[in-house]
């Protein structure tokens, strides 16, 4: 039951106090994104889906537009040179996060769950066939990110991915989400 309602419920109902309650801090953010750097206060990417369907995620841009387009940062040889400066603090607080409420709303994510793949990343998506992770919807924050997040290797993170899948329930959620948060205060 949990699996097939009640996580979606969830979903729909804190995704919506959730917006309800930081629109103002969430339009202060957009501002002083627009204010800090030339460009959207909203970065855009295609990512995949549950059932390998593609969406467009939302998030606070927290690099300048002259950053290489459709690489996750951690490939990207000096991230640093293309972060912002409201990018920096909105990344250490995962800030820049926020507007994954709206996607969490509309269905195309969950609060937990595996952290969704760049269209072309297409080693992980393979990788994460395997595990039956892609047959789920992605999360805002997953057991791979609370276990090494981009620090460890696709295919480790396709099998955490993976072990979420099977294991996915409202403790394990909870589980996820607390270890999310202390991962934020440390």
């Amino acid at each position: 039951m949990y699996r097939s309602f009640v996580k979606r419920a969830l979903d729909v109902a804190l995704s919506a106090v959730g917006l309800a309650l930081l629109a103002v801090p969430m339009a202060i953010i957009a501002v002083w994104v627009r204010l800090d750097s030339k460009g959207p206060a909203l970065f855009k990417q295609r990512r995949v889906g549950k059932g390998k369907r593609r969406f467009t995620i939302y998030k606070f841009r927290t690099m300048s537009l002259s950053a290489p387009k459709d690489v996750a940062t951690h490939l990207v040889g000096d991230p640093a040179e293309y972060v912002t400066r409201a990018g920096r603090i909105l990344r250490k607080t995962s800030a820049d996060e926020l507007p994954q409420l709206l996607n969490i709303l509309k269905g195309d994510m969950s609060f937990v769950g595996p952290r969704p793949a760049l269209w072309n990343q297409f080693d992980l998506v393979a990788e994460r066939d395997s595990y039956g992770a892609n047959d789920i919807a992605p999360g805002l924050t997953g057991w791979a990110q609370v276990n090494g997040r981009d620090e460890i290797s696709i295919s480790e993170k396709a099998a955490l991915d993976g072990e979420y899948a099977r294991r996915r329930s409202f403790a394990f959620d909870l589980k996820c989400v607390a270890l999310t948060f202390r991962s934020l205060i440390e």
